[in-house]
This record gives structure tokens, sequence and C-alpha cells, in this order.
């Protein structure tokens, strides 16, 4: 669309001009628009209705977002407490399961959710009782995974399902987190901004665990410099309870539970970070996979062949789809046209080549299991293959039948339906995988 000349055309029509920049805004153009207006009122300052264009976007670029108030007073006590409850839940000794796997790593997740559902329902003042069935569900699941499950399951495929459950119940309280900020009925804008804030989230916890880290070790030197050995007890507090303080600081740190997901502040700082290290990353994956294409077939047979290279295979598949949503803008303002079309067009070669890729790896995943039988495991992979393959074709599809107009509502959309189709499949794989593998012999 040519806005300069549309502009011109409308420079004595106000209602024209209004209804010019709600269809570019519309179409993730307002960008472009706002360049085309500016350049018209700098060729013709003396037209009025150009000028109360132009401090109508001054203001609003100048305008200062209110400080964000962080509730430290309810985020604070929750976090200590969280970390008193990995500290106490961190005694190995005791706290196993049957074959020696440490309790705290399923309770963990279920544990962290709930302090971060109190600390988003005190903060909005709202949705209590959500909050507390959404945790009290993730405990009795977590319950279920820890208690029922290891009394009836045989010893052969106790260590499968022991790991699928230490995996997949941090995606449940994750969905958790979702439903109890968006509820049951929501539009995929607020559905996508909720997996976006997800990224952020977990990008600060990732960036306090190091921090953390630096100072425990440092704790832990100075004491070791004066011969001093900590007792287990007072090392298990350093490490397990320093980790407990995390997820609510860093939801604290990124999210405000008094706005809803869309509503977020998304424009400066971290955010702007993070979707540029994606969109960078973009051209950089698309390189190494059209390489990696050309070298399949001189490795043909190794992911039928090697197990480990199937693991890889489906932690890529992960990532490229972590990639694509990262990549994604939430609106088209800040970028211009031309940046818009080339971002398109390296979302969609890169999720061809993923299909391709993926494809070959889960017909290995198929051979293998027709040759050994199906498994927890393989029947996972399976799984999630056929649902992150099916995420990327739908992308690809709704991108050539919608056009370049409407490709980040399309792309939002079938983000916000993966993930419906990744929290159905992690409840069948919690709940149902293993009575489907209890009930055969």
């Amino acid at each position: 669309m040519d806005f300069a000349l549309e502009i011109r055309s409308a420079e004595s029509n106000p209602e024209e001009l209004e209804r010019l920049y709600q269809a570019a805004r519309k179409k993730g153009l307002s960008g472009d628009f706002k360049q085309a207006l500016l350049q018209a009122y700098e060729a013709a300052p003396e037209n009025l209705l150009f000028a109360a264009w132009f401090f109508r976007f001054r203001e609003i670029g100048e305008a200062a977002k209110p400080r964000r108030s962080v509730n430290w007073p309810a985020a604070i006590p929750l976090s200590i407490l969280t970390g008193l409850i990995f500290w106490a839940l961190s005694d190995f000794d005791n706290l196993t399961l049957l074959d020696g796997v440490p309790q705290l790593l399923l309770w963990w997740s279920p544990i962290a959710a709930m302090s971060a559902l109190v600390f988003m329902a005190l903060t909005a003042r709202d949705n209590y009782r959500r909050a507390a069935a959404l945790g009290l569900g993730l405990l009795a699941i977590t319950a279920y995974a820890v208690f029922i499950v290891p009394a009836f399951a045989r010893p052969r495929i106790m260590d499968q399902l022991v790991v699928l459950a230490m995996i997949h119940i941090p995606l449940l309280c994750w969905a958790a987190l979702g439903v109890s900020v968006l509820g049951f009925k929501s539009s995929p804008a607020d559905r996508f901004a909720f997996l976006k804030k997800s990224v952020e989230v977990i990008i600060v916890a990732g960036l306090y665990l190091i921090a953390g880290v630096a100072f425990g070790g440092i704790t832990m030197g100075m004491f070791a410099a004066l011969s001093i050995d900590l007792p287990d007890i007072w090392l298990r507090l350093i490490a397990a309870g320093g980790i407990g303080l995390l997820p609510v600081l860093a939801v604290a740190t990124v999210y405000d539970p008094s706005l809803p997901p869309s509503e977020q502040d998304f424009e400066q700082g971290l955010s702007q970070f993070i979707a540029t290290m994606m969109r960078l990353l973009l051209p950089l994956t698309l390189a190494v996979m059209v390489i990696y294409i050309f070298v399949i077939p001189f490795f043909f047979f190794e992911p039928y062949e090697n197990r480990d290279v199937l693991i890889v295979y489906n932690l890529m598949l992960f990532a490229i789809v972590g990639l694509l949503l990262g990549a994604t803008p939430l609106r088209g303002d800040d970028l211009s046209s031309a940046l818009q079309k080339w971002l398109r067009y390296g979302i969609i070669t890169v999720a061809v080549l993923a299909v391709l890729i993926s494809i070959y790896a889960l017909s290995a995943t198929a051979f293998r299991t027709f040759e050994g039988g199906l498994t927890p495991n393989r029947m996972t992979i399976v799984g999630w293959n056929i649902i992150n393959i099916g995420i990327l074709i739908l992308l690809i599809y709704r991108q050539f039948r919608d056009g370049g107009e409407g490709w980040i509502s399309s792309l939002q959309s079938v983000f916000s339906r993966g993930a419906s189709a990744y929290l159905v499949w992690g409840l069948f794989l919690l709940l149902a995988l293993p009575v489907v593998f209890l009930l055969t012999p």
C-alpha cells in the first residue's frame, strides 16, 4: 500500500485519514503509516491536519509509561516459603521414589507454580478460587505420579514413567499458569502474548540462577578458604533453598498480574532484546538447516541405529518451534513492511526445512518402534513429533492461505492452537499413559 499517496489525497479529510490509520493498524503496518505521515508533515508543515497527526505521534512516543509497582510484599515471603519447602524436600536420603529418584525432581514445579498462582491472585486481587483449584489439581496430579503409579508399575517401565513425569509435570504447571491468567476462553492474541511472556520468565529465571550459582560458589569458597566444611543441611539450604527463591521472583520481575497478557509491556528492555535475538538467530538457523539437509544422505541410517541421535532431533524440533514463536512479532507497529516481508519468508523457510528433517526423524522412530516394540518413551516421542510437525505444517498452510497482510495474526493463531495441543498431550502422558502400560502385559 502506498501510504504517501493515500495520505496526500486525504490531506484535508480527517475521517479518511483516521480510517487509513486504523486499516494500517489492523494489517500491522502502522509503522509505515507513521513514517509516511511524518514525511508528509515535513513536506507541508503548514497543513493543520498533518501537524495534528505529528503532535499526536510525538505525544504517543514521548508519553512515559506508568512505572509498574511490583508486589514485593507478596513475592518475597512466597519466594522464601518456596525455598524452605525445596530445602525440606532436598533430603535425598529419605525422600526418594522406588528406584532412588529424588522426590524434589517431581515436586519442585507444582510447588513453584502454586506459589506463583498465589502471587498472581493476590496481586490481581482476583481469581482466588481458580488459582486454588489449579494449584490443588497440580499437587494431586503430582501425588498420582509419585505415589500411585510406582505402586503398580512394573520395574521394566518404572524408570521411563518417572522420567516422563519429571519432564511433563513442569509443562502442566506452565499450562495451569496460563489458565489462571487467561481463563478457559481467551483470544489468540492474549494466548500468544502469554507464550511470549513465558519465554521472558524462563530467561529471567535463568539469569537469576546464574547469579545465585555465583553467589553460592563464592559463599562456599569463602568458608573453604578458612578450612570450614559446611554441614550438609546448610549446603542444601544454599542449593535447593536458593533455587526455590527463583520462580516467584522471575514472575514478579517480568509479569504484571493486574493486566491481561496482551497489555503487558513488550516494548522495552528484555522483551526487545529477546525478540531481536530470536530474529538474528533465524538466518543462522536457516543456514545450518540448509547445510544439514545436504549432509543427511551421507549419514542416512544414523537415527535408525542410534537412539541418542533421535533425542537430538526431538530437541531440535522443540527449539525450532520456540525460535519461531520468539521471532514472531506481537504487533507489526515497530517493523517496516520490508522487514516484515523478509521475517515472514525466513519463518516459512525454516518451518519447511524443519518439517522435512522431522519427518525423516519420525520415520526412524517408527522403524525402531516396529523393530523393538512400543514403549512409553517411544509413544511419547511419536506423539510430540506428530504435534510439532502438525504445528509447522499448519503454520506453512496458513501463511500461504492468508497471504502477507494478516501473517502476524495467522502465526499467533497457529501457536495458540499448538499450546492447546501441548496441554492435551501432556495431560494424556501424565494421567493415561501409565494406565495404558499398566493394563498391557
